[in-house]
Formats: structure tokens, C-alpha cells, sequence
């Protein structure tokens, strides 16, 4: 809720006549410079009292509402434009050097005025408005903005408004309150009513936000919109309708892109400017940085002590430094430095309190005549309860340079502790000194630290590439290359504010240069990240180099669509800007998750499933295939469903897990990989050639980013698998021939070995349980370290040609099911109208058992595709029954439990003719039903029974006939 406000502003060429204008932001009225009206816009003169206003006609009636009021006249908005006003608040207007002054606080026209609220009549405050920016642009108008960037009313305002919060959080509406009494005392307070509008609030503190014009640096986008464009339309767009779609058009209106805030948090803009003359300079580098920056007042030198009793025997030495004084070597190689330091002309000497350095020290200052002073934060590392121990003692309990500069001993000190005292001396020294020359003497690791602090390596860079060059000898010295650097209390580089702000330079007119006080909009630090994260300066890294192509541009980036106004844009604004081209080849456009409803997910509303809880039930690869296999992958929105979630986990991940079961229970799993089998076996060379196609299939639409395409291929494919080829080859596992049982076990084991490999990009769980399972760890550790399988040749004539045969025992069971006819009952014949299968006897095979028919005829007179003969013989009706028994015996081997290699006797009640039948077909019977012998007996318990046939129970017992 806010208050709004009718404001009268009297015409300088009318006295006593008003133009009203409106406004929800009372606060921004010292900033009003003009007035916009709608040049087409139907204006009224009107008469209330003594006051004459002008008002839109189609307002009239809402803003007077019921008071009484004489029309004098009518007149166009265009008869308004360029009268001048007198200003209500004339702080400004009384400025005769104020820019623009004269095109002030008059009358403009505007196609942004309407009549659908307010009066018709738009008060103009460039530094509050966009709107308001653009007319003054176009119109040259003054610019005046009397809200500093703290939020209150500048100096210059008068009227006891100075120092005023505009928008106070306690009370939002206290200084609007304080404008409407200053309003009503001008005299130009029409009326004020109270308005729900939406405002803008921080999403942090809920303060009331204020639209502001301010300064900003810009990226000229404008200067390289064409070749951005033309770059646009190398790169793959995935789906290809955005290329030049949203992204392409978004990129054909471009504007220069403002990249500064007025923020402290924030990557610093590294720009500096004279205060004195404006002149500007960037930098980019730390080198550039300290190259141009005030230079060191002193010249400094770092020795390490000479050679220390502990030194004999690699100890540390802390809590008894005190009995820890030079050797005789010690002393003599400590002599022997200050003969060769004779020549530097040493000012003073600052050594460490222990015994060990400020024995060093003494010796030092006695040969070249310079003072001592002892700095405490010299003082070798604290170790803790190491001291006293070897080193490498140290070195075993923190072996990396990350350990030691995070962790420490019990009762030690970190690494960065330690550097942090050490570097304050040095920064105290050089506050204390000018032009001294100075020689610093300390520790192995105290030394080390002020070696590569003061090059300004930071933490991040020193466990990249070691501290082996900062080592020091006892007794060596060597010059110190300090150059200040901006740094943090832990005296780390640290580019960020404040310390960044306090790095100062002199400027070549003799003045000061200081940081600019911006930061870089977040999203250009995104668009530089192919580069940033390299930390690339311009020469050629071993890693990433843009001329040549290595880690530039990336081979695809994947985000949601909403990036194209974000990440996309800034990537590609900055890599054609920096590099001349995109710095992505292919672009995945991922749509919006959403609840199954439709709405955004929200916690409030727990209109989601938990992920974990469908990681739990269905494995995290399910709910990844979902996802893949969704239109979300091209920018589709998506409404998440649990169900799709089941239903991927059902036809996929399970039915292929159920292969790999069948293979482990009923095949030969030895262990280690299998080269591609010998097959002539045409369903083994059938599934061969369509894992082929596989492979080939998920590279092509891979190429391309098709995710959803590899998905629906892996899908065809793990149904032909499981439905078709492992369905047919069943009996195989079963035979008596050795021969048929390996090339169906083989060429199971190979293709499911390869599905593995296909499949672990996009199902990276199962794709190592299948691997394991079935190489039993003798082969590569991971799927995921196997290489890609090889893409060969693949035999479309016998794909299309099984696809045939799949399709006729579809219609041919179609049939079956109209004339009642159960497929365990074998039939006669099949007629088909076109001989497609010529002297392939296997694929009519196929067929024939499938469809459990004897013959194949192929008349071309026939009407239908396939005809079926229905009529069933009695020896066909025999040969039906006894798959059915065949059936009830399999299924009770199931109740009891057996599996395919447990053969067994069993003892067997059953009446004539059945009896008869069984006897007849007795060996196929015993081996399709896993049976070693059939004992005609009497048996009558009701737990003998297992079925009936043709209306005669069967009864059934295992026995053993040892």
C-alpha cells in the first residue's frame, strides 16, 4: 500500500491554469524536470473554484469523481506540448549551470502516456524511470538526481528534505507523507489517495527498492552484433528452432550490455582513474597491477639461519629453541654470507627471537655495522606435539601442501597462520622504513611462505605447483621480489574489497589514481568462464589456447531455456568479443521441470515426489532415463511424473536385468570379456546385427545431442532383446547339442556385455551391475573404463526381413485369439499372400514356432496378408494336449521350487487317453519337462493334483529310484 498523488503544475504563460499529473511515488516529485502528455490524447480545460486544470477527457470522471466542475474547453495534447510549468520544487530549476537547463520543466510528448489510470499526464523524472531516461535522452533535458546512493535526499534539497530516507523500511511512507504537506503548503496538492500497487522489495531485508539512474560501464554489444549473429549460425542448437528462434532474435536486438554494480560484493571492475585529470587505466594481471602501482619504499633480502645443532639430526626445534644455538660450521657458513653481503650495503638486520637466528643475526651485524631489532612473528612454525621429532615426522602427518596450510598438529599452528605473521612484519616493515636496505633473518618454512606471499602466489597456486623453488640452505641469502599485492588479513591474495580499493597509483598528471568503486554484474564472470577458470592472460597454456582450438570453443554446453537471455548470451557476447568466435559448437536447451499438475515445484505446496525416496524405489538410473528420454531434453517443459519414472524402470532397466538373470541361471558365465561369437544361427545373427545398429544409431543421434532419440533406440532395441530373440532362443539353452547351447550363450553374453558399454553413459548404475555381474571382476575394473564399442557393419536386408517375420505372427496370433484357439495347440497351416522369405527355411522356422503351425504356403491369389487354417485333426489335437500337460508339469516344478537343472523322477495318476498320449510322446515330454523318468502309479491325495486335461485330472509325485 502506498499513497499517490494528483500534483497541479501551474503554466508560466497561464496563471492560475494547472496541468495535473499523477504519481504512485510521491518521493521522486524533486526530481520532476517535465511532463509528458499523448499528442492524439483528447485534453479538458476545466473550472473548480478559482482554479482552472487540465485534465485527459476520459479521466475526468475518476480523478473528480463527485465534485462539481465547468467545462471551459476541449483541446489535443499536441496543443499542450512545449508550454513551460513553473517547477513545484526549484532547487534545481534556480541552477543557472545546470546542462540542458532551458529544455526544463516544460510540456513533451510521449506515446507512453495512456488513459487507462492517472490523469493522462505523466510527471517526467529521468533519474527515476526508464521511460523517463528515454524522453530525456530524445528531448535533451536536464538530468537532476536528488537521491543520493545511500538512499536519502541530497544536501541540495531544500524544505528541511535533506538527509531524508526516500523510503524508510520501518515506514515506507514517511517521507511521501513529508512531500504531500510540502505539496499542500505550494499550494499544488490536488488530492492523494491510498493505492495496492506492486513494488519492488530486496528479497533479502524486505527493504523497499528504488528504480535509479546511475553510471555504468558497458560492453559495446552493438559493435559485434553481426559477427554474433554470424557466429550464431555455425553452432548446433539442440532443439534447432531456437538458433534463430529466441536465441537468434534475441541476439538481432542486442543493446549494449551494462556490466557494472554498485554493489561490494562482487568481482572488482580493475579500473583506475585520476581524480585529477580522468584519466582511466585496466589492468589485467597481478603483474600489470604491481608494474604500475606504488613501488616498495625498501629493498629487502631473506637469509635462514646457519647451520643449528638440530640441524645435525633433522629435529625440530620450538619449545627448546633456547639450547638450540649454532654449531661451529654454523657460524663459519654465517661468516662466510656476510663477507659476500658486504657489497649491498645492509641498513639493519630483523631476526627471529630464537637462539639459533639471532646468533645469525649478532655475527651479521657485527661484520657490516648495522643495527639488530627482532621480530616476533620471525619465530620458527609451531609444530605442537611434533616438537622436538623428526621432520619428517611433519611430512608424514601432512604430506600435501593443502594439508599443511588448512590443518596442524595437536597444539601447532596452520601453514597460514604462520604465513600471516610472517608477511605482517614485512607489510610493518615497509610502513615503518624508506630506502632502506634490509636483511631479514628466519626459518626454513617462515622464509618459504615470505617467498611466495610476496610473488603473490596464492594458496590456490601453491598447491599446484609446489614450493620446491622457495627451499633455502642454512646461511643462504638472497634477495626478496616483494612488491605489494592486495591481500586479505590472512595477507592471501585477495582481489576483492576492500583491500583491492586500497591499492593506489600515481598518475602521469601528478595525481592520485584510485579504484573505481564498481563490481562486475555476475553474469559477466559467467561468461567468462571458459577462459577465467584457466586464469587465461593471453599466452597460450598447455590446457587452453583459443587460437588452436585446445579448450576452446567447448564441444556443447546444456541449460535451461531460460539461459538464452543469460549464460548463452554472455558466453557468446564475451567469446566472439574476446576471440572472434563462439566459444560453444553444439548448445543443449533443456525445458522447465514442473510438478504433474503443471505448477512450479514448490516445498509449500509439496506437489513433488522426494527424489530420494525415488532413488529408493526405482534407482537413481530410472529417474536419469526418464529425464533423457523426455521432451525436457529440447526445451519442452515437462510435467513430472512418478508414473513415467515406473514405467521407464519397467521397460527398460528391469526387462534388460531380467536377461542378464535368464543368462546367469540358465547359461555358462565364466568370467572376462567375450570376443564377438561365431554364429549361424539366424536369430544370433540377428541380434548381433541389431546391437549393431545400436551402436551406430546412439553415435549418429550422440552427434547431433538427440538424447531422447538414444533413449528410444535403447528402448527398440532391449525389446527385441528380451520379447524376441531371448524368447525364441529359450529351448536353446536347453539342448542336448552342445554346439546350439554355446553360440546361444555366447552371443547372449557378448551382446549384453556390449549393451553395458551402450548404456553406462545414460544409466551409469546398471550398466556396471551388468559389467560385474558378468565379467565377475576379471576383465576392466568399470564399465566406465572399457572403451566405446566398435561400430561395424550391420545387415539391414535380415533387420527388415525379421521385422516381417515378427509382424505375421502378430496377425497370425491376432487370428488365433478371433477363432479361440490357444497357441499351445498346434495347427496345420499358414497361407501368405507374398513369398517374402524365399529358401530362408530359418525365418520361416521362426514362424512356425511361434505361431505352432507345420506348414507355410504362399498363394498370391489370397485375399488377406495371412490366412489361417483353423481346422484341427485329431493328431493335432493330441499334440495340443500334450503341451498342455507339458505346461501344468512346468508349472508345478515352479510351486516346488525347482529350477532348470534339477532333473527329477516323478511318479504319475492319470486315466486313458491321456494316459495313452503320454505314453506316445513320452521323451519329448520328459525333456521339455526337465524329467528323467515318468512311474505310472495310483495316486489320489489332493496334494498329488496338479491340473486336468480334457476333463482328466493329472496327479503327480517326485520320487527317487535309488
Amino acid at each position: 500500500t502506498d499513497i499517490s498523488v494528483y500534483v497541479k503544475f501551474e503554466l508560466v504563460d497561464q496563471p492560475k491554469t494547472f496541468i495535473v499529473a499523477w504519481t504512485t511515488t510521491p518521493w521522486t516529485l524533486p526530481g520532476n524536470v517535465a511532463l509528458a502528455v499523448g499528442s492524439e490524447i483528447n485534453y479538458c480545460k476545466i473550472k473548480i473554484l478559482d482554479d482552472f486544470l487540465i485534465v485527459a477527457k476520459d479521466r475526468l470522471n475518476d480523478v473528480f469523481k463527485n465534485e462539481k466542475f465547468e467545462i471551459i474547453g476541449e483541446l489535443k495534447g499536441a496543443d499542450l506540448i512545449g508550454k513551460k510549468y513553473l517547477p513545484v520544487f526549484d532547487y534545481y530549476s534556480k541552477d543557472e549551470t545546470l546542462k540542458n537547463r532551458d529544455n526544463g520543466w516544460q510540456i513533451y510528448g510521449a506515446d507512453f502516456v495512456t488513459t487507462e489510470d492517472g490523469t493522462g499526464v505523466v510527471h517526467i523524472a529521468p533519474a527515476f524511470g526508464e521511460d523517463d531516461m528515454n524522453l530525456g535522452q530524445k528531448e535533451n533535458l536536464p538530468f537532476v538526481q536528488p537521491v543520493a546512493m545511500n538512499g536519502t535526499f541530497k544536501p541540495e534539497m531544500g524544505d528541511g528534505l535533506a538527509g531524508l530516507s526516500v523510503k524508510p523500511k520501518a515506514e515506507p511512507q514517511k517521507t511521501d507523507i513529508e512531500i504531500l504537506k510540502l505539496l499542500a503548503v505550494k499550494g499544488a496538492l490536488l488530492a492523494k489517495e491510498k493505492i495496492v500497487h506492486s513494488y519492488p522489495h530486496c528479497w533479502r531485508c524486505d527493504t523497499p527498492l528504488l528504480n535509479y539512474a546511475t553510471s555504468s560501464w558497458f560492453v559495446k554489444v552493438t559493435a559485434i552484433k553481426d559477427k554474433l549473429v554470424a557466429e550464431n549460425r555455425t553452432v548446433n542448437w539442440v532443439p534447432d528452432n531456437i538458433k534463430e528462434g529466441r536465441f537468434g532474435k534475441w541476439l538481432e536486438g542486442a543493446r549494449d550490455w551494462a556490466i557494472s554494480r554498485t554493489r561490494y560484493w562482487g568481482a572488482p571492475l580493475p579500473v583506475w582513474r585520476c581524480g585529477q585529470c580522468q584519466e582511466k587505466k585496466v589492468f589485467g594481471s597481478l603483474a600489470e597491477l604491481q608494474q604500475a602501482g606504488q613501488s616498495v619504499k625498501n629493498n629487502y633480502w631473506v637469509m635462514r639461519h646457519g647451520q643449528a645443532v638440530s640441524n645435525l639430526d633433522n629435529r625440530i626445534s620450538f619449545k627448546n629453541e633456547n639450547k638450540d644455538g649454532l654449531t661451529t660450521e654454523g657460524k663459519n657458513q654465517v661468516m662466510a654470507t656476510a663477507k659476500k653481503l658486504q657489497t649491498e650495503k645492509i641498513d639493519l638486520v630483523i631476526s627471529s627471537p630464537f637462539r639459533r637466528a639471532k646468533e645469525t643475526a649478532e655475527i651479521l651485524a657485527q661484520e657490516l655495522g648495522v643495527p639488530i631489532e627482532l621480530a616476533d612473528g620471525l619465530r620458527e612454525i609451531n609444530v605442537g606435539v611434533l616438537d622436538g621429532q623428526s621432520w619428517t615426522a611433519y611430512e608424514k602427518e601432512l604430506p600435501t601442501i593443502k594439508d599443511k596450510i588448512e590443518k596442524a598438529p595437536d597444539g601447532g599452528e596452520t601453514v597460514m597462520a604462520m604465513k600471516a605473521r610472517v608477511m605482517a612484519v614485512l607489510f610493518d616493515l615497509e610502513d615503518k622504513y624508506l630506502g632502506k636496505n634490509i636483511l631479514i633473518v628466519s626459518h626454513g618454512l617462515p622464509l618459504r611462505a615470505m617467498v611466495f606471499s610476496s610473488a603473490g602466489i596464492d594458496n590456490r597456486t601453491l598447491e599446484k605447483v609446489g614450493w620446491k623453488e622457495t627451499g633455502m640452505n642454512n646461511a643462504e641469502v638472497r634477495p626478496l621480489n616483494f612488491k605489494s599485492y592486495p591481500h586479505n588479513a590472512n595477507f592471501d591474495l585477495d582481489y576483492h574489497r576492500p583491500y583491492i580499493d586500497e591499492v593506489k597509483m600515481s598518475c602521469a598528471c601528478g595525481g592520485d589514481m584510485k579504484r573505481v568503486l564498481d563490481v562486475f554484474d555476475c553474469w559477466f564472470e559467467s561468461g567468462s568462464m571458459p577462459y577465467g577458470q584457466n586464469h587465461f592472460l593471453g599466452q597460450a597454456q598447455p590446457e587452453f589456447n583459443p587460437e588452436t582450438g585446445l579448450g576452446f570453443p567447448a564441444d556443447f554446453i546444456a541449460e535451461g531455456q531460460d539461459q538464452t537471455r543469460g549464460w548463452f548470451y554472455t558466453l557468446i557476447v564475451l567469446g566472439v568479443g574476446l576471440f572472434g568466435k563462439s566459444p560453444f559448437k553444439n548448445v543443449v536447451v533443456n525445458g522447465m521441470v514442473q510438478a504433474e499438475d503443471g505448477q512450479k515445484m514448490s516445498k509449500h505446496l509439496k506437489n513433488y515426489s522426494d527424489p530420494q525416496e525415488l532413488f529408493d524405489k526405482y534407482g537413481a538410473d530410472a529417474v536419469r532415463l526418464y529425464m533423457l528420454s523426455s521432451p525436457v531434453v529440447h526445451a519442452e517443459d515437462l510435467n513430472f511424473s512418478e508414473k513415467g519414472v515406473g514405467e521407464i524402470s519397467r521397460k527398460i532397466i528391469a526387462r534388460l536385468l531380467n536377461v542378464v538373470s535368464f543368462l546367469e541361471l540358465y547359461g555358462n558365465v565364466t568370467g572376462g570379456e567375450i570376443s564377438l561369437p561365431s554364429s549361424h544361427h539366424v536369430l544370433d545373427r540377428w541380434i548381433i546385427s541389431r546391437l549393431n545398429e545400436l551402436i551406430a544409431k546412439v553415435e549418429s543421434e550422440l552427434e547431433l545431442y538427440k538424447l531422447d532419440r538414444v533413449i528410444w533406440a535403447l528402448d527398440g532395441f532391449i525389446d527385441d532383446l528380451s520379447n524376441w530373440y531371448l524368447r525364441r532362443s529359450r529351448d536353446r539353452f536347453r539342448s542336448e547339442e552342445t554346439l546350439v547351447r554355446e553360440e546361444a550363450n555366447n552371443t547372449l553374453l557378448f551382446v549384453l556385455i556390449e549393451t553395458a558399454k551402450v548404456l553406462a553413459p545414460f544409466a551409469p548404475f546398471v550398466a556396471e551391475d551388468i559389467y560385474l555381474r558378468l565379467t565377475k571382476n576379471q576383465s576392466a575394473e568399470s564399465v566406465h573404463l572399457t572403451t566405446w564399442p566398435t561400430k561395424k557393419d550391420f545387415d539391414q536386408d535380415l533387420t527388415e526381413k525379421m521385422s516381417e517375420v515378427r509382424k505375421i505372427v502378430t496377425l497370425g496370433l491376432e487370428l488365433r485369439m478371433s477363432a479361440g484357439i490357444k497357441v499351445r495347440q498346434p495347427l496345420a497351416s499358414l497361407t501368405l499372400r507374398e513369398n517374402l522369405f524365399a529358401s530362408q527355411e530359418d525365418l520361416l522356422d521362426l514362424i512356425k514356432d511361434e505361431l505352432n503351425i507345420k506348414e507355410i504356403i504362399c498363394d498370391s491369389t489370397l485375399a488377406e496378408p495371412l490366412q489361417l487354417e483353423t481346422t484341427i485333426s485329431s493328431d493335432l489335437q493330441a499334440e495340443g494336449l500334450v503341451r498342455e500337460l507339458i505346461r501344468l508339469i512346468q508349472d508345478w516344478r515352479k510351486q516346488k521350487k525347482l529350477v532348470a537343472g534339477d532333473k527329477i523322477n516323478v511318479k504319475m495318476s492319470v486315466d486313458n487317453p491321456i494316459k495313452v498320449l503320454v505314453e506316445k510322446y513320452l521323451n519329448e515330454i520328459k525333456q521339455s519337462a526337465g524329467l528323467l523318468d515318468i512311474d505310472f502309479s495310483t495316486l489320489t491325495s489332493e496334494q498329488s493334483l496338479i491340473g486336468e486335461i480334457a476333463d482328466t485330472p493329472i496327479y503327480l509325485e517326485i520320487f527317487s529310484n535309488e
